[in-house]
């Protein structure tokens, strides 16, 4: 039986990340702004600041209505918490897919296959901008490196994911990134793969990479120091335990990178279970008063608990689309919990 490749092309012209800056461009006071939460965040990653940083929202971004509402929320949060947790607010615009399906807002804004990118870069940036208007940092993942450039004015945290952390070309593209970034341990639970990406990606090196102007160039990058590990399980189960933080501290300082972590309280070490989260937060703060070398947590939250069926239509207001997530409240009493948490460690950790 013989085969055929199809010479059929259905290709969009897709705008550049200049001509979209130029029509949602970024005032001078939210530069200023975001300049100020990065240096926050490269201060608490080092050490410097005692604060945690704590990066929570959506697993994935799908509903700018409901986003903007819970980042409205997380503002005044953060308020009562902000001398011992920095909230940065996860603006997830893409999909990381093991097989076939909804690859994220950016790509496909309508849920319905229409895959129109024109429009989700555009409300993507929009809904980017309305949120630092609110005074909040910014995470994303970087997922495509063709897509990064649209909105790396914006982000100030970076996750590279665990089947993305051992990409060549993603550390490439993290060595060029504006902000800091979290690397997740491998699948397998592993961290050497993930103590690699740091020390590539904080290396000095030549890059291909497409700029502003939709060109594809060769730059030289100056490499990104502010990273570190990210813990979130893997095919064995959880690795936020205490032996395992210290395992994995231990293999960092052995490599000479930054030796403290940050646990995602979601994935492999909640199980998928958005509710055990919860645990995952409670051992954080029983970690933090025996000093262990914890620098921020993951948390996977929205408004209403749980997930729902992706689809085109709206669905439930402010519940997820892609994996389960803590509400609204059990989110806000969590952290409360873990900042009185850090509270009192500062309080132990200072001599009279």
């Amino acid at each position: 039986m013989n085969s055929k490749l199809s010479t059929t092309t259905n290709e969009q012209s897709i705008t550049t990340p200049a001509e979209l800056t130029q029509q949602l461009p970024l005032a001078a006071n939210l530069q200023a702004q975001i300049a100020k939460q990065r240096l926050a965040i490269q201060k608490i990653i080092s050490g410097e600041d005692k604060r945690l940083i704590v990066v929570v929202g959506p697993c994935s971004t799908h509903d700018s209505a409901a986003s903007l509402d819970y980042a409205q929320r997380l503002v005044k949060l953060q308020e009562k918490v902000a001398d011992k947790l920095l909230l940065v607010m996860r603006v997830y615009l893409e999909k990381p897919r093991t097989c076939l399906g909804w690859k994220g807002m950016v790509n496909d804004p309508d849920r319905d296959a229409s895959n129109n990118l024109n429009k989700g870069l555009l409300v993507s940036r929009q809904l980017m901008l309305q949120i630092a208007q609110l005074g909040l940092p910014l995470a994303t993942e970087a997922l495509n490196p063709f897509l990064a450039p649209y909105f790396e004015d914006l982000v100030s945290w970076y996750a590279l994911g665990a089947r993305t952390t051992e990409s060549q070309t993603h550390r490439e593209m993290a060595s060029q990134l504006p902000g800091s970034l979290g690397f997740k341990n491998g699948t397998d639970g592993g961290f050497s793969v993930a103590i690699n990406a740091i020390k590539a990606a904080a290396q000095p090196q030549q890059i291909t990479r497409i700029n502003s102007h939709g060109q594809l160039v060769l730059s030289n990058s100056p490499g990104n120091q502010s990273s570190h590990l990210v813990l979130r399980g893997g095919n064995a189960g959880p690795n936020y335990y205490p032996e395992q933080v210290t395992a994995a501290s231990q293999a960092l300082l052995k490599a000479g990178v930054n030796h403290r972590v940050m646990i995602d309280a979601s994935h492999a070490n909640c199980g998928k279970v958005a509710e055990r989260q919860q645990e995952v937060l409670e051992s954080v703060g029983q970690q933090l008063q025996a000093n262990q070398p914890i620098l921020g947590v993951m948390l996977e939250s929205f408004l209403v608990a749980g997930q729902q069926p992706l689809q085109a239509g709206e669905g439930t207001y402010g519940q997820s689309m892609t994996d389960p997530c803590l509400d609204w409240q059990a989110t806000s009493n969590s952290l409360i919990k873990l900042a009185q948490t850090v509270k009192l460690t500062a309080q132990v950790a200072e001599p009279a």
